[in-house]
């Protein structure tokens, strides 16, 4: 059985989830720097709902036991994670 040459990508490629993961990574960045930070900040999910739009929940709580989403928004945005609109508004609460 002969063995096929292993090859990398192009240095230039990157893997579509790679993309997805720092699109995802932007959009937390963006979320929080508005936001800002809760006292009892638990962690911040981001969902892709449709090929622009996700949905981000912050997670605030003392543990996970007992953890709450504090602020939900519906966020579209480009390919690359930058935020072009939210559904509420994302305002300064911290």
């Amino acid at each position: 059985m002969a063995k096929l040459p292993v090859t990398n990508p192009p240095s230039g490629a990157e893997p579509a989830e790679s993309k997805s993961n720092s699109a995802q990574a932007a959009i937390c960045r963006h979320v929080l720097g508005v936001l800002g930070r809760p006292v009892d900040f638990l962690r911040i999910t981001v969902r892709q709902i449709t090929s622009e739009g996700h949905r981000v929940n912050v997670v605030v709580g003392p543990d996970m036991a007992t953890a709450r989403i504090a602020h939900s928004y519906f966020i579209t945005s480009d390919e690359l994670g930058k935020v072009l609109n939210s559904t509420p508004i994302i305002t300064k609460q911290y």
